[in-house]
């Protein structure tokens, strides 16, 4: 789980996912990664992982970003399954049985949430902005990325190990665009992509910002388009 200056969040967040995986069949195990946060988001997890020896602390300075935060907390996770989420929880934790059920029915070695789907549950929907723009960004990353996937952007994916090693020692973007890069990578290795339908709230406080972000994450997706297959698969160290 990614973290860039959380404090007012991971109190909720960290009993969340104790409370809910601590029920599951499986061995699991939680690392949040602090992406360079100024408040007390250390503090915070690892107080809780005094007393929680199943979550940990990846720590490191200066802020670097979402992407570089995902990517090194998915090359050091020990897990078959890997899985990262938000720290806002917006996909309740319990919507990782959907993934799993959906990785084992399919054989996919990758599934993610998806929001536009039909059987999706928007309980809390975006400023109509947002939504819009969002829409018009998919639409983009369909032409140019991963066609036929709906929601590339939705902070809930699953992946193999394998999966997993393969996609994040090719990724290079430290920004909001690892999330399509991951997949066109993904989707380059061959591997089985499932979309699967969620419930999702929006939560105030996303650290994306539209104006910002958006462009950045469209000069991304071009450069990742131009490349070409061959260039996107080079493997460079990635943490």
């Amino acid at each position: 789980m990614p973290a860039y200056n959380e404090e007012e969040r991971l109190p909720r967040t960290l009993a969340r996912l104790a409370e809910y995986y601590d029920e599951q069949p499986y061995d699991y195990d939680v690392a949040v990664v602090s992406d360079g946060s100024k408040d007390r988001t250390a503090e915070i997890v690892n107080d809780f992982a005094r007393e929680h020896p199943k979550f940990k602390l990846i720590e490191y300075h200066p802020n670097r970003g979402k992407g570089f935060a995902v990517r090194t907390g998915m090359l050091t996770a020990p897990g078959d399954l890997i899985l990262f989420c938000d720290a806002d929880l917006a996909t309740p934790q319990e919507e990782t049985e959907k993934l799993l059920a959906s990785m084992k029915e399919t054989g996919a070695a990758v599934a993610i949430g998806s929001r536009p789907m039909a059987d999706s549950k928007l309980e809390v929907r975006q400023p109509r902005l947002r939504e819009m723009l969002g829409r018009m960004f998919n639409f983009a990353v369909q032409q140019l990325a991963v066609s036929g996937i709906d929601d590339t952007q939705c902070g809930f994916k699953l992946f193999t190990r394998a999966a997993c090693q393969d996609v994040f020692t090719r990724c290079k973007l430290d920004g909001f665009s690892f999330d399509f890069e991951a997949l066109m990578v993904a989707r380059d290795l061959g591997y089985k992509i499932d979309e699967v339908p969620i419930r999702w709230s929006h939560v105030e406080g996303s650290k994306v910002v539209l104006m910002r972000d958006g462009p950045r994450m469209l000069r991304d997706l071009i450069k990742l388009r131009m490349k070409g297959k061959r260039a996107r698969l080079a493997v460079k160290a990635s943490v």
